[in-house]
């Protein structure tokens, strides 16, 4: 068995990932596909959990435009977040994978409440751990959500999971000689004003010290080489 870099990560996912082509809501054959992704790493033995956005199902910024209440559109997205939760839980369970989601908000009938030490115990029994509901707070996005749980649970790394190898300095959809960084500190990324998570979830794992890798989950073989400790796309550190 190969040795692993990182023995426990904490995957960051777009709601965008499950949408497919639609763009929009759930589709059950990217659902399926994450987690094909995901039983490929959990069964090196690493230790998963994942935090996933709800963008696919509700954009807070459109209900600001029409003058919502903040809060309100954060709590709606955090609802959002519970239905990809579940989504991503069945699509686990039915590859054989044991799943729990634990949620920010109290809603004992589909998920379990968020308690530190429990996750950690999930996790030292093989089960992969989705958290859901964000931090349970308005005003804090998912990125801060997966910083916060990565931090807590003592994660070795936040995976980043885009459709793009890594970190560029320019849109390369748009620009062709876009330069990708293999490396960057937290303050580069601060600085430049990159768009690998937002302010907050960068301080956040600066000040813990938690690398942030970004890379291709869709590149079958970008997430493994990276558990190996191949160089595989950018990683933010100290």
């Amino acid at each position: 068995m190969a040795v692993l870099k990182y023995k426990r990560v904490l995957l960051k996912l777009s709601g965008e990932a499950l949408a497919g082509e639609s763009g929009f809501g759930v589709d059950t054959h990217e659902a399926e596909s994450i987690a094909g992704r995901v039983k490929e790493i959990h069964d090196t033995g690493v230790e998963v959990a994942i935090v996933i956005g709800a963008g696919n199902l509700w954009r807070g910024k459109q209900g600001l435009e029409r003058g919502m209440d903040r809060a309100t559109a954060d709590y709606m997205g955090m609802l959002g977040t519970m239905i990809n939760a579940l989504s991503l839980m069945d699509a686990l369970e039915r590859g054989g994978v044991y799943t729990r989601v634990m949620s920010a908000i109290e809603m004992r009938a589909i998920a379990e409440p968020y308690i530190r030490r429990r996750a950690i115990r999930h996790m030292e029994k093989g089960r992969v751990v989705i958290f859901g509901a964000g931090t349970g707070n308005p005003y804090f996005s998912t990125d801060t959500a997966a910083a916060l749980r990565a931090t807590e649970i003592e994660a070795n790394v936040v995976i980043k999971a885009t459709k793009v190898d890594g970190v560029y300095d320019s849109d390369p959809k748009k620009n062709p000689n876009a330069k990708m960084f293999e490396q960057l500190s937290y303050i580069d990324v601060l600085n430049r004003r990159l768009e690998v998570m937002d302010s907050t979830a960068i301080t956040l794992c600066m000040e813990n010290r938690v690398p942030i890798l970004v890379l291709n989950l869709w590149d079958a073989t970008a997430l493994p080489r990276a558990l190996k400790g191949e160089r595989v796309g950018t990683l933010v550190s100290g």
